[in-house]
């Protein structure tokens, strides 16, 4: 299956999601903390306790190599979840990324170490290690709901939810469309307009 969560990363999180449908659109801001990375894998769900990272830890202990980690937390909010020590331990259990619905701190270290992680806070306030939540249960990322196993694809554009029981059929979705496109790129590049080859000229002029 890594040749599948390689070329979803590599099609990228705009090709997955319209090829899906538009579906799975993970619609918060998140910061790419890694600069040019992207990734593609299944999610390790985990569902934090209000303002704490015990959890995070606990997954850590079932991560297998290829994993999105993805940390929720019951309300978001600006709590760093995840920290240079953390991070170390997800690369070196070989995770794909870490998505974190929440803050991270130790920006510049994080991105030294190349983990591709995405968040939605930079935030020094640093997380208790005391309730305990749960590991591969169904979370909310703004309005993706995410499974565990589920396709998680993350790249410069943000992030995009693909479920398992979707895989094959939006991984060739994707295929076609990304061939369309570079049909399409080689008219554009030759001096076509996008008005007139997706027959937008005569919704405008009639």
């Amino acid at each position: 299956m890594s040749g599948v969560y390689e070329e979803l990363a590599r099609l990228g999180s705009a090709t997955v999601y319209e090829a899906a449908g538009r579906a799975g659109l993970v619609d918060v801001p998140l910061t790419r903390i890694v600069p040019g990375s992207r990734a593609a894998g299944p999610a390790r769900t985990v569902l934090c306790g209000a303002g704490d990272n015990l959890m995070v830890h606990a997954a850590l202990d079932r991560t297998e190599p290829g994993d999105v980690l993805v940390l929720t937390l019951p309300e978001p909010e600006p709590v760093a979840l995840v920290g240079e020590l953390l991070a170390t331990q997800a690369k070196v259990r070989g995770a794909a990324a870490v998505l974190v619905d929440a803050a991270v701190r130790d920006v510049e270290e994080l991105a030294e170490m190349g983990l591709p992680i995405w968040a939605r806070w930079i935030s020094i306030r640093g997380a208790t290690k005391d309730a305990v939540g749960a590991v591969d249960v169904t979370v909310r990322v703004g309005s993706a709901t995410i499974e565990p196993g589920d396709a998680v694809v993350l790249d410069a554009d943000g992030a995009a939810v693909v479920p398992h029981a979707r895989l094959e059929e939006v991984l060739a979705a994707s295929r076609e469309r990304a061939e369309r496109e570079t049909v399409k790129r080689a008219k554009l590049e030759a001096g076509a307009l996008s008005y007139d080859l997706d027959g937008l000229r005569a919704r405008v002029e009639g």
